[in-house]
């Protein structure tokens, strides 16, 4: 994330935010339920020394699942044990790439597929293009039949 949308930055931010999901869907996406817990900040991307900066909040999870804290409910007034646990992770691709340890670059580029990744190197352009992505449409799917379109 650019903070001053400038792609030429010289700074980095990455926000990790926590949300509740055994909510309402139309209160979980609402900002008093999403909780800021660090910013990773710094001249450059985390990269795969991503796991140094969430160490301590991935410590505080395991807690919160193994053992659990009180927890005042102030609607009720009465305090109850909580548990919670990491569901899933939302996030752009280079950065579920250093999440997961995945290569995310060049020809294994999708980690559903692995090596049944099917690409190909331009010959004057160095770069790669992957192909046959129509195979995961319904067999009945109008995009199926527009091969030159693709």
């Amino acid at each position: 994330m650019k903070p001053y949308g400038n792609l030429s930055s010289k700074h980095s931010s990455w926000p990790v935010i926590l949300m509740i999901y055994n909510i309402s869907p139309m209160l979980c996406m609402k900002r008093k339920y999403m909780m800021l817990s660090m910013i990773i900040s710094g001249p450059r991307q985390p990269g795969n020394d991503i796991d140094v900066y969430l160490k301590s909040l991935i410590d505080d999870l395991k807690l919160v699942w193994e053992e659990g804290i009180e927890v005042f409910d102030s609607y009720s007034k009465e305090n109850f044990h909580l548990r919670a646990m990491l569901f899933c992770t939302i996030n752009d691709f280079p950065a579920y790439g250093n999440l997961s340890g995945y290569s995310v670059k060049v020809h294994f580029a999708f980690p559903i597929c692995e090596e049944n990744t099917s690409y190909l190197q331009l010959k004057h352009g160095q770069n790669t293009v992957y192909t046959r992505h129509r195979r995961f449409l319904p067999r009945n799917h109008p995009y199926r039949r527009l091969k030159k379109a693709f």
